[in-house]
């Protein structure tokens, strides 16, 4: 099968290429996916960078989430499976078979079903970011008639973080940085959109909500100012992304407010976590409440292209067909 891959991390340029490799098959409790579409997060440029650096099983092909149909299953799995669409989270995590490729090999729990009516393209972009925007939501308990502050409302967190919360009964706000932006985070389900680049912008946000009770953060240091205006006992700002510098905390300040952070790292939260995700996410597609991002496709080719992109921060999602 055709697959990019890399066996040294650096510049997307210098080490990732397209070759044949053999085909996986799956193991016990495995099934083997056949890739309609994958799609690049930052975890997967960020690794094959170096920026998290770990022994390679001789090759790694990238990309934790994917899209595509099972077409084998190993020992223990339900051959009823076979045929079945799915979305695919964590394939590269602890794996060489990323979804960077005509077919990957994932545990069973890591091929969720996709709806019919689902497309490929939604499926593909659910896995770390949804997965993610469902943790930060979700780990200090329901949202149900609380107010959330999503930073950064039209990324890929921002845009599943909008959409978990409102169907959770949360009244959301989301901050952006531009128009075309406020309009994504508005058609994703926001409340109400804010510059964060307003001077006046927690004044702004004070006039729908006198304080947030949930901040879904995509860059603490920038922004904890912010967040602290809108803060009081009790409100947690969870945070999911590291910035270059590492931010210096007003303790004093987050005192005075009695203000919880908290951090998220998806690749070490819970498995019934994880699950409990998965099975919310499953549920909100179901209902039809999660929408597709913006996106961009490129042929497994064009692969050093389509991570360049990635790495540059367009809006929206990059995607790759490795058919």
């Amino acid at each position: 099968m055709k697959a990019a891959l890399y066996d040294r991390y650096g510049p997307a340029a210098e080490v990732l290429r397209v070759q044949e490799v053999d085909r996986p098959e799956p193991g016990p409790g495995q099934v083997r996916v056949k890739v309609e579409l994958s799609a690049i997060n930052p975890t997967d440029y960020k690794s094959r960078g170096g920026a998290t650096p770990r022994p390679i099983d001789g090759f790694q092909i990238p990309h934790h989430d994917g899209a595509g149909v099972i077409d084998a299953v190993g020992d223990g799995v339900d051959p009823g499976r076979l045929g079945q669409r799915v979305w695919l989270w964590f394939a590269a995590f602890g794996s060489r078979w990323g979804t960077a490729a005509q077919w990957t090999v994932v545990p069973q729990r890591q091929a969720v079903p996709l709806p019919d009516g689902a497309s490929a393209e939604l499926g593909a972009s659910l896995g770390v970011p949804a997965m993610t925007a469902h943790r930060c939501l979700f780990a200090d308990g329901p949202v149900a008639g609380k107010t959330v502050l999503v930073a950064g409302g039209a990324g890929a967190v921002g845009h599943f973080a909008i959409q978990l919360a409102a169907r959770a009964g949360a009244r959301v706000v989301a901050t952006v940085s531009t128009p075309d932006k406020a309009e994504l985070a508005r058609q994703a389900g926001a409340a109400h959109v804010v510059s964060y680049r307003d001077a006046d912008a927690a004044d702004q946000i004070r006039a729908v909500a006198e304080r947030v009770d949930r901040v879904v953060e995509v860059a603490l240091g920038a922004n904890l100012g912010l967040d602290l205006a809108l803060a009081g006992p009790g409100t947690v700002v969870v945070t999911y992304a590291a910035e270059p510098a590492d931010p210096v905390l007003p303790v004093r300040a987050c005192m005075t407010a009695n203000v919880l952070l908290r951090f998220i790292l998806l690749y070490g939260a819970p498995a019934e976590a994880l699950d409990h995700a998965v099975a919310d996410i499953s549920a909100a597609l179901a209902e039809g409440a999660l929408t597709e991002l913006p996106g961009q496709r490129f042929g497994l080719a064009e692969i050093v292209r389509a991570h360049e992109l990635a790495e540059s921060g367009p809006v929206g999602k990059v995607f790759v067909t490795p058919g």
